[in-house]
């Protein structure tokens, strides 16, 4: 049997300040055979004014469009307060799926919670982990949204580059293996943020070797590993190239569990406007991440949850991943339009690497200045806009590089696209324009 590794000497001393919910916390007494509750100030059912929801699915090739109902109880369920980690039936689908497709098993000592996106367990997960003072390892370049939480963490932000290939693990034990001498009375990290797949910003997708060089090293030195997957079911690489998660690794590679907490969203590839996204961690954090939950915004939304429940269980795992496998291809698609416009106007001005997933590429321009300037003050005017790399530097270091996202363009915007940078970058040159 594998290791656990104790998750509670990592947690927070505020996350120890949270209580349960004066409410919320008996809720599982009303699940007692015969209780009477009469707990919850919920409404009352027979008020609400859905008598029915229908989802209707998009064909796919030839097939005949369906449609989903839910109503009944079910709709009921879907349109009152639920379980603060999840609406049940949804919780144990990805419980299943997790098993499934990354080969773990519930008795490990992990559990999933449900959060309003990814983004919002990640929020509570840093509150849950961070103590004033301490120094989180941050993969460099990172994605804004995740600054944007850690920017007000009383934390210091430790950059670990990436190339290429994602996290570079020599890099990382250069960090670790000199701490003492470089850093001298500043505490040891014990968090590491990775994006592995089509990172936001870079496109990078780490391969497998590196995560089990980085796992080795997360046990030699005890940190804890917080895997932001948002981009995992949006892989379009050579079929089989596609690495494990760290989720799935940690058991074989170290013959332990409990050092990885995994984040996944259903937004690329569902919908980003229902905000589902779901937590895979050690039970003692998804315990303190749902304490704040139960706090503050008491759930996510049990009507979207029951929605996104009723496609799942209609389509199983199997059904599932064959539409991720359609998303992915679609954005392989729509990279390869961006690209073969980038190579017609972008060469000789402009690097970048090729991403295998996610929808972003990350664009080096082959200039002497920082590309703040360069888009704020000359792009934009030309009707060109795209995210400054200085947005995803956590200590905001200078950088050439800027973010695009191709996953709303079409050939000719990205043609055009393409044509108005090469120009802006022209223009800071000094050179003609062609």
């Amino acid at each position: 049997m594998p290791t656990t590794v104790d998750i509670t000497p990592f947690l927070s001393e505020r996350s120890k300040m949270w209580k349960p919910s004066a409410i919320r916390g008996l809720f599982p007494l009303e699940k007692r055979p015969g209780m009477i509750s009469l707990l919850a100030g919920k409404p009352a059912p027979d008020t609400f004014p859905f008598q029915s929801i229908t989802l209707k699915l998009k064909p796919v090739a030839d097939e005949t469009p369906l449609e989903l109902t839910i109503d009944g109880d079910d709709l009921s369920e879907a349109l009152q307060y639920g379980a603060t980690a999840g609406l049940p039936r949804l919780v144990k689908w990805i419980e299943d799926f997790q098993c499934q497709v990354h080969h773990r098993s519930l008795d490990e000592g992990w559990r999933i919670s449900v959060g309003s996106g990814s983004q919002d367990l990640m929020h509570k997960a840093f509150q849950t982990l961070i103590n004033e003072g301490d120094n989180l390892l941050v993969e460099t370049p990172v994605y804004a949204g995740t600054l944007g939480i850690l920017n007000v963490e009383p934390c210091a932000l430790i950059e670990v580059p990436t190339d290429t290939k994602g996290l570079n693990p020599e890099a990382l034990e250069r960090i670790l293996s000199t701490w003492d001498s470089e850093r001298p009375n500043q505490r040891f990290p014990k968090c590491l943020y990775t994006i592995p797949t089509g990172s936001n910003p870079t496109g990078a997708s780490i391969p497998e070797a590196r995560k089990v060089e980085v796992l080795k090293l997360a046990k030699k030195y005890n940190l804890i590993i917080l895997e932001d997957d948002a981009y995992a079911f949006v892989y379009y690489g050579e079929k089989g190239s596609k690495a494990r998660s760290y989720f799935a690794l940690e058991k074989e590679v170290n013959d332990e569990v409990g050092r990885v907490v995994r984040f996944d969203s259903f937004s690329k590839v569902l919908s980003s406007g229902m905000r589902i996204g779901f937590l895979s961690a050690p039970k003692e954090l998804c315990d303190k991440v749902d304490l704040i939950t139960a706090n503050t915004n008491l759930q996510t939304s049990s009507t979207t949850q029951a929605m996104a429940y009723a496609l799942l269980q209609h389509w199983g795992p199997e059904g599932f991943l064959a539409h991720t496998a359609r998303v992915a291809e679609y954005y392989r698609s729509k990279r390869d339009l961006f690209e073969a416009a980038a190579e017609k106007y972008l060469t000789g001005v402009a690097k970048w690497n090729s991403p295998v997933a996610g929808m972003f590429v990350y664009i080096e321009l082959l200039l002497d200045v920082d590309s703040l300037a360069v888009i704020r003050d000359k792009a934009v005017e030309k009707g060109f806009l795209a995210v400054p790399g200085v947005s995803f530097m956590p200590n905001g270091a200078s950088t050439k590089h800027v973010r695009i996202s191709f996953s709303l363009t079409n050939g000719p915007e990205a043609e055009e696209a393409c044509k108005r940078l090469r120009d802006t970058i022209l223009e800071v040159r000094g050179e003609k324009q062609a």
